[in-house]
C-alpha cells in the first residue's frame, strides 16, 4: 500500500522549517512527484504527503544515476593510483 508521512514528522525528519519544506512539497507537486492530501485527525487539520509512481520512478532513477557516479568515481580512483 501507500505510504505517507504526515507534515510536522516530515519536518522534523528533514529538520525543515514549515515555510521551507511547503515551497519544496509545492514544487514536488507541481512536478507530478508527491500527493498532498488536507484532512483532520480529530478536529486538528493534519497534512498528509505521499509519492505518486512517478515520484518513485524519478527517485529510483536518481538512486540508480548517483549510484552510477559512485562506481565511476571509484573506478577512476583506482586507475590513479
Amino acid at each position: 500500500g501507500d505510504v505517507s508521512l504526515e507534515f510536522t514528522t516530515l519536518r522534523d525528519l528533514l529538520k525543515l522549517t514549515d515555510g521551507n519544506l511547503g515551497t519544496h512539497l509545492r514544487t514536488l507537486e507541481e512536478a507530478g512527484y508527491i500527493q498532498v492530501e488536507k484532512t483532520f485527525v480529530g478536529r486538528k487539520p493534519c497534512t498528509f504527503i505521499s509519492l505518486t509512481e512517478e515520484g518513485r520512478a524519478a527517485f529510483q532513477s536518481h538512486v540508480r544515476a548517483l549510484e552510477a557516479l559512485i562506481y565511476a568515481g571509484g573506478k577512476s580512483d583506482e586507475r590513479s593510483d
